[in-house]
């Protein structure tokens, strides 16, 4: 486990995983079902959150999954994931998926989707716990930080609405 007093800069934890689609990932319409993608996308956030906290992580939520391309069956399915916003023991993790054709590599990566994961740290008992800021190296990580810290906002506002809602 780590020392959550120091910041970590979003790339101590910032990783690329690729893999091959197949058949078997097929929706009806026989393209990569979104699930799978949403699979891969959870995946890669998950260890940055693992990185960035130093230790084991949990999804709390998936504030946003936008689908802008279909993946096909034999594409190359990379994302790349890094942390953009932590609070005392939750973490924004920003993810975006490419694609890639399996047999053209003078092929141009494809930006086929994009995800906002929410991870919350947890220690030994499943309680949460205190993980590292964020120091933020480039204008993109401000960018990143700014950005995420409007989702928390609508995110808190949300919920403080539907439960003001529910107790009228």
């Amino acid at each position: 486990m780590s020392t959550t007093s120091e910041a970590r800069t979003p790339g101590y934890s910032r990783i690329e995983l690729a893999t091959v689609t197949s058949r078997a990932q097929a929706n009806l319409l026989g393209n990569i079902h979104g699930g799978e993608i949403v699979k891969l996308a959870d995946s890669a956030a998950g260890v940055v959150a693992q990185r960035h906290s130093g230790g084991p992580a949990v999804t709390a939520a998936l504030d946003e999954m936008a689908f802008l391309e279909p993946v096909r069956v034999g594409d190359i399915v990379r994302t790349f994931a890094q942390i953009n916003w932590a609070g005392r023991s939750s973490m924004e993790i920003g993810v975006r998926v490419e694609t890639q054709p399996w047999d053209d590599a003078t092929s141009a990566s494809l930006h086929v989707g994009s995800a906002y994961f929410v991870f919350v740290a947890i220690d030994g008992a499943g309680q949460a716990r205190r993980v590292p800021s964020v120091r933020p190296e480039t204008a993109e990580d401000e960018r990143r930080l700014r950005e995420a810290e409007i989702r928390r906002a609508h995110r808190l506002a949300k919920r403080a609405e539907i439960e003001a809602g529910r107790s009228a």
